[in-house]
């Protein structure tokens, strides 16, 4: 039975509050601003004789859509739209027809109402029609009864207009029919966006006319051609969504350097990059054929998109070119331009008014922002909140997508939990009379790239523990869930733009030892005590109206190194629609456990009604790598891993020299879900049974699912054994067997209240400690929540 939870209800005329009350059970994601359902329940029952009117505005192809949709959720053969009915089952009225093309400041909102009347969806324009009808699609529901919407009352419009997904065609070519489902998906999550990385060091997918040999030298002959553009935008555009395409400026230009070598800094020839990274070929900003070629290429560009944006990126230019030529050099002191960066705004502001001169404005990734650009530009943040808070106290736009990077695999709540806004430390890093301080620096070297150095502050007050952490050029955040497991180790949460960081270190005297849990990877750490706390940088926070103006939304991105179209829907669905819950429901819509409820219903929905495939690209890498249809075996090993979180699979990659094109995506590391969510809700029952060992319903719930995890073990082995793919996995499979026995033993003893020794309990975390290692680019999630259980015995 759906819980009844209601919200103040608003009209489509007034401003939505930004905060609402918490969501309920509805399988509705993105949360609406305003649910009210009545008191006494009830539900508008469907049948295949359901009609479907829409009024006000023509939308082409969306009642056949929309129809075809409803089949697929009821398995009904629904018979062709007859004359349209004087009561339709389902009526879509619109208030004024507007251009199709949609637009950054489009409205969205809409009103829905299903009572015993039927539905009625009323919108002021095609895009809050298309959103509304997601909604409905949601609500219907196969139940014991029948076919279902449960009555409800909801007014709704985004939070932020700005709700992208970013998707990388470069590096993994994407065919045609992978990317009209991604779009498929973004309509469906109630986004608005679709961000086309088109172009990058390893792949140019951009058909030009003017400049054939870019695709013929550069593409490995795979590129979109200009009629196949114009087909996703039309595509894209009948579902309300706008295409941003991307061509990386001025670097990223490795596929530029093989087809023009001229336009480059420095002389050729240029071979196709395969590898990951960045790269040195950068466009010479001192050659005015540099400024001919992008003018003629924008124009091709702005022919098949007419979204009013087109995105230069500009991210991670690596001046080495532009420091090595002579000629350049010279060009920078003509010009009175002091340093690399320099250089860059200057390149920048003449492409600006390239795409001025071709109405179109201007979107790069955070190096682009220059205070002597115009403030038309938007600028997107890979560099996190401050970076963005800086942008827009200074009266420029920008988007967020540091902490929504569906490439590396996070847990959904570590999203969830990314609020676009800047937060502030409203004092609370500052010492009080009375207060003890302890701070600590620490150093964790990772797998590629420099080590991270930071320090963190513990402050003891009246009300127990709080602190800080400091990453070194980072604005200082506080931290959560302070807890010292025993005189001397310690343990706290925060999030990063690494992903979830928890410590869990020793502190003895002066130094400092342990590990720091990024994602769920653990990696090596040391540091020492400080003598006094150290100075932070404080969070670059603008004023609300600034905020308000100025900060338009996010993205999410799923850059390409470790996808392509085998595994794509497995990344990005249906963790995507947490990302669009945080960017268009209110902002204290927060609550995880009712979120990942709500994801649950989602992804069956995504699956069925939209036609994602997370879950078929998911059983054909198992098919493959078991050499057998017969996967349960399989799966159910799944169940208690995790692909390696933050960026340590494609780290580990590196170190093995395999960063590049030819490293096949054909582990099961490659279709996990990011996070367990099996081990999540056996975690949960884990809490319980510790805050009461007399709950035996958690305890036998836990037994039964260790029970099943440890039978699994004999019937998984001989697949692994039988495929030289999964063979790496032998070592994991027995420490699930072993872990799951060790997981029983602990639940009844804490059932029965029975102790362990020191020594018993010091073996058991060694135990634990070598299964938490990453094997095979996976992590076996079942370690934490056991972890926690010996933790129970003090």
């Amino acid at each position: 039975m759906l819980l009844q939870r209601t919200l103040l209800a608003c009209c489509l005329s007034m401003t939505f509050s930004t905060f609402a009350a918490p969501a309920g059970d509805l399988p509705l994601m993105p949360w609406p601003q305003s649910v009210v359902q009545p008191s006494g329940g009830g539900a508008y029952a469907l049948t295949p004789q359901l009609t479907l009117h829409i009024s006000g505005d023509h939308l082409e192809g969306a009642e056949s859509r929309w129809r075809a949709r409803i089949a697929r959720q009821t398995g009904w053969p629904l018979l062709p739209a007859s004359a349209s009915s004087d009561h339709p089952s389902i009526q879509v009225q619109i208030a004024q027809a507007v251009d199709p093309i949609p637009q950054p400041d489009s409205d969205e909102s809409y009103h829905l109402l299903v009572n015993s009347d039927g539905v009625l969806l009323k919108a002021n324009t095609r895009f809050g029609a298309m959103r509304g009808m997601e909604t409905v699609l949601q609500l219907i529901e196969n139940t014991e009864k029948g076919t279902e919407i449960p009555y409800v009352t909801i007014d709704d419009k985004p939070r932020f207009p700005w709700r992208g997904v970013l998707i990388d065609s470069a590096r993994h070519f994407l065919p045609i029919e992978t990317v009209k489902r991604q779009i498929d998906g973004i309509a469906a999550a109630r986004m608005n966006v679709f961000h086309w990385h088109l172009t990058d060091d390893q792949g140019w997918r951009f058909a030009s006319s003017h400049y054939p040999q870019l695709q013929e030298k550069a593409s490995d002959g795979l590129y979109y051609t200009q009629q196949q553009m114009r087909d996703v935008v039309r595509y894209a555009t009948q579902r309300g969504v706008r295409v941003v395409p991307e061509i990386d400026l001025p670097g990223h230009a490795s596929a530029i350097a093989v087809a023009m070598p001229e336009l480059m800094s420095a002389p050729g020839p240029y071979q196709m990059e395969r590898g990951w990274g960045v790269f040195k070929p950068l466009l010479d900003p001192s050659n005015d054929a540099v400024f001919r070629f992008i003018d003629t290429l924008m124009g091709e560009v702005t022919a098949i998109f007419p979204d009013p944006y087109i995105h230069i990126g500009g991210d991670e230019v690596d001046p080495s070119q532009w420091n090595d030529s002579t000629r350049i050099q010279q060009f920078m002191r003509d010009h009175g331009l002091k340093d690399s960066h320099a250089l860059q705004a200057w390149f920048n502001q003449r492409v600006e008014k390239i795409l001025a001169a071709h109405q179109r404005r201007m979107i790069g990734w955070d190096e682009v922002y220059h205070p002597d650009l115009p403030k038309s530009i938007l600028i997107q943040s890979w560099q996190g909140q401050d970076a963005l808070g800086t942008v827009a106290k200074n009266d420029f736009r920008g988007i967020l997508s540091t902490g929504f990077y569906l490439d590396q695999p996070q847990t959904a709540a570590y999203h969830y939990r990314n609020e676009p806004w800047p937060q502030g430390l409203n004092g609370a890093d500052q010492v009080q009379a009375g207060e003890q301080t302890q701070s600590w620096q620490f150093t964790m070297p990772r797998l590629k790239g420099s080590a991270l150095k930071g320090s963190f502050t513990l402050i003891e007050g009246k009300n127990g523990w709080r602190g800080f952490i400091d990453f070194s050029g980072k604005a200082r955040r506080m931290v959560s869930d302070i807890r010292w497991l025993s005189p001397t180790q310690l343990t706290f949460s925060v999030d990063t733009w690494m992903g979830p960081f928890q410590p869990m270190v020793t502190l003895t005297q002066d130094k400092l030892t342990g590990y720091m849990l990024v994602g769920n990877v653990r990696y090596p750490t040391e540091g020492s005590k400080l003598a006094q706390v150290p100075t932070g940088i404080a969070p670059s926070l603008p004023t609300p109206q600034q905020l308000q103006n100025n900060l338009i939304g996010g993205e999410a991105a799923l850059w390409a190194e470790n996808v392509n179209s085998r595994v794509i829907d497995t990344r990005l669905w249906p963790r995507a629609f947490v990302v669009a819950e945080r960017l268009w429901s209110a902002k204290d819509v927060t609550d995880s456990d009712n979120m990942y409820q709500r994801l649950s219903a989602v992804d069956r929905w995504g699956t069925i009604s939209v036609g994602l495939q997370q879950h078929q690209q998911a059983e054909v890498q198992m098919m493959r790598l078991a050499n057998s249809s017969d996967i349960t075996p399989l799966r159910i090993l799944a169940e208690v891993l995790e692909p390696a979180q933050y960026y340590t699979r494609q780290h580990l990659k590196f170190q093995a020299g395999h960063y590049d094109y030819f490293e096949p995506l054909n582990r099961l590391a490659d279709v996990l879900p990011a996070e367990s969510n099996a081990v999540r809700l056996l975690d949960k029952q884990v809490d319980r049974v510790i805050a009461n060992r007399a709950d035996h319903a958690a305890a036998h719930a836990i037994r039964q699912q260790l029970q099943r995890w440890q039978n699994n073990s004999d019937a998984v082995m001989p697949l692994i054994l039988g495929s030289y793919q999964l063979k790496p996995l032998q070592q994991q499979v027995q420490q699930v067997a072993e872990l799951s026995r060790m997981g029983l033993d602990l639940v009844n003893a804490l059932e029965r209240n029975q102790a362990y020794g020191a020594g018993e309990v010091a073996q058991m975390h060694t135990q634990l400690d070598a299964a938490a290692q990453v094997q095979d680019e996976t992590v076996l999630a079942l370690v934490r929540p056991l972890e926690k259980l010996l933790r129970s015995f003090k």
